[in-house]
């Protein structure tokens, strides 16, 4: 069953007798890749080989480059493996999700891409008794620890890892890949301290630097392969009258059909084009947050359209629902894709 939103919080911003209250809502948004209905099960598979600890570590001490830097990547594939998987099962989109816990690759060439086969492909598939395969086909890591004096009495430490590599999703029944995604992603970590000793103890080891890198890119691309969540600011007008507070009251406690029903009598009544133009765009959300996506963008258009007539094309209001008439657009292609996803 697809939620369409819901409201987190709301923030007023106060514009003379009138005020535009913001709110967070969570949008259900479709995966990027597209499975067939068939597919319920599937198969997570680290594919890489780890390149060696000498290979993508660099090493700064007040600006000079240290010679022995060494850093052990064999953990941080399987990482992201893990936390992928993890994931794509809190998700609740496929009936089971099962890591693959062997090798899958006896050479060496960690830069080498390591595609499979389709008969591998099917091997894997008819073992573990799965539909689909993600593969991590690549993983690589480049990590540069800095370590720099800010004062004379402070030091600063940074870590960069940066990850790239390539994923994809294999079919038991297809010659060629699902799809392929490239991993190309930095994670971050900034720290300081009266001295350099105590810098190792609030930094991340090396290899902790690497395994977190790896959980990082696993946590990122869940949406590629299942439907998610995502966190999205929107606005309602208010305005003076017993009417107004109503509507605005309805919205504040999510009752949407109420607040439409309140909204469209004040547009009805209204000859000002101003307020009809901010009525209109509370109706847009209004039908968005009932999931009538149509219908909001019809408002939403007629909001902008208004807004463009009254304040002049480069006013701010209607730059807003400019942008809004475009995420709903987007709606309603993400609905439809939605529906393919859910088979429905």
């Amino acid at each position: 069953m697809k939620r369409i939103a819901s409201v987190l919080f709301l923030v007023i911003l106060l514009t003379g007798c009138q005020s535009i209250k913001e709110l967070y809502i969570e949008t259900y948004n479709p995966a990027e890749i597209t499975y067939p209905e068939a597919v319920a099960r599937i198969l997570i598979v680290n594919n890489t080989v780890p390149q060696p600890p000498d290979v993508g570590y660099e090493l700064y001490l007040l600006g000079k480059q240290q010679d022995t830097c060494r850093a052990n990547a064999d953990s941080a594939a399987w990482d992201a493996c893990k936390t992928l998987g993890k994931a794509i099962i809190e998700a609740n989109y496929f009936e089971d999700v099962l890591l693959y816990h062997f090798p899958t690759r006896t050479d060496d060439r960690f830069i080498a891409d390591g595609k499979m086969s389709a008969e591998k492909v099917r091997e894997l598939c008819k073992e573990t008794g799965t539909d689909a395969i993600i593969s991590f086909d690549r993983l690589l890591f480049n990590m540069r620890k800095d370590v720099d004096a800010v004062s004379n009495d402070e030091f600063q430490g940074k870590i960069k890892v940066e990850v790239g590599g390539i994923v994809r999703t294999y079919l038991p029944d297809r010659t060629i890949p699902l799809a392929s995604v490239v991993v190309n992603d930095s994670l971050e970590f900034r720290e300081y301290a009266v001295h350099q000793e105590l810098l190792d103890v609030f930094l991340p080891t090396p290899d902790v630097a690497l395994r977190a890198a790896g959980t990082y890119i696993g946590a990122t691309l869940y949406p590629t392969f299942v439907p998610y969540w995502d966190e999205e600011k929107r606005w309602y007008y208010t305005g003076a009258g017993s009417r107004w507070k109503e509507a605005s009251a309805y919205a504040a406690a999510g009752k949407w059909t109420e607040a439409l029903e309140s909204w469209h009598t004040l547009y009805t009544k209204s000859s000002n084009k101003k307020i009809k133009a901010k009525l209109a765009s509370n109706m847009a959300l209004g039908e968005e947050m009932t999931g009538h996506f149509d219908k909001a963008h019809h408002w939403a258009v007629t909001s902008k359209d208004l807004f463009k007539e009254t304040e002049g094309e480069e006013a701010m209001h209607t730059k807003l629902l400019h942008a809004y008439t475009a995420v709903l657009q987007q709606r309603i292609q993400s609905d439809k894709k939605l529906d393919i996803q859910f088979g429905e």
